[in-house]
């Protein structure tokens, strides 16, 4: 057993680290409070932009844009990711399970490129051999509308300089204070495939007039030309994602740290606990022993 010098530091170590874990959920939990409700905000924005460009591109026919247009390629095509993190560690599991997208999916080493936001993310990738393209780290501080543009300006290029062929994005989806999904989404370009699924959940449906005749949907007509249209809204749609995954990914990350801060405190009070219980023990145990000395040498006297 234990001295009870050791159990006592190791008890009253233990009691500094749980006044700390408390003060870190503390902390987490208020800055929760206004992620969750700036994402609660802001994600109906981000998804009616995602349903409006599916459905103009659902009712645009065959597009040609270089931006959306699949490329053929004899070789592996080049994919980009924007890998987004955070900065801190102590929030569980939220990092490694958002890298595990990446590194457990189909994503070579040798033809991906990493876009990381966030610095654990960037430091998980690079031990791995992934390329790492720029650091946006300091955007998980307080993002902004502007950092997502800034993000979506660099992507954007790499894509049509064909130093990528397909960019996606790995973000945590907060659908509530417990509950944070890894999710992986494929932003451009889109393939034939994607255009067809864009068409079943969105296709011109015959609907009734006042008369209760059926009419139908009439596809997409383009002003300015197709091209020109398609250039601004494609960059702010792409912009818009991220942006609403930045915000989502903030709130995730204080839920996951609030959650392993509250895991890590119940664990140290039942460390205390027991150690407690151990202290007592050896306590009783030399007092114990002390006794038993003294009777022993009164007998001896005698």
């Amino acid at each position: 057993m234990a001295s009870m010098r050791d159990i006592k530091r190791r008890r009253e170590s233990i009691q500094s680290t749980s006044q700390i874990t408390k003060a870190m959920k503390l902390v987490s939990t208020v800055k929760l409070q206004h992620a969750k409700g700036r994402a609660e905000e802001t994600k109906p924005y981000f998804d009616k932009m995602y349903e409006t460009v599916s459905g103009m591109l659902s009712r645009s026919g065959n597009v040609d844009h270089p931006l959306l247009s699949e490329r053929e390629k004899t070789g592996n095509k080049k994919k980009g990711v924007i890998l987004i993190s955070s900065n801190r560690g102590l929030a569980g599991g939220y990092n490694s399970n958002i890298v595990k997208l990446v590194t457990q999916g189909d994503f070579p080493v040798e033809d991906t490129i990493v876009f990381p936001v966030g610095r654990k993310g960037m430091e998980s990738v690079q031990r791995l051999g992934y390329t790492c393209q720029g650091d946006y780290s300091e955007v998980m501080n307080n993002p902004l509308f502007g950092d997502a543009v800034s993000i979506g300006k660099t992507v954007v290029s790499a894509l049509e300089s064909g130093e990528i062929d397909e960019v996606y994005l790995a973000y945590t989806v907060f659908k509530n204070t417990v509950t944070h999904i890894p999710t992986l989404i494929k932003l451009l370009p889109f393939t034939q495939e994607d255009i067809q699924n864009m068409e079943e959940s969105a296709k011109p449906k015959e609907s009734e007039g006042e008369d209760g005749a059926k009419k139908a949907e009439a596809l997409m007509n383009y002003e300015p030309e197709e091209s020109e249209t398609l250039g601004y809204i494609i960059p702010m749609y792409m912009n818009s994602l991220i942006f609403g995954a930045l915000v989502e990914a903030v709130a995730s990350e204080n839920g996951a740290r609030m959650q392993a801060m509250d895991s890590a405190t119940s664990n140290a009070e039942e460390m205390i606990d027991k150690l407690g219980l151990l202290y007592n023990r050896a306590r009783q145990s030399a007092i114990t022993q002390e006794l038993t000395e003294i009777v022993a040498g009164a007998s001896a006297i005698e």
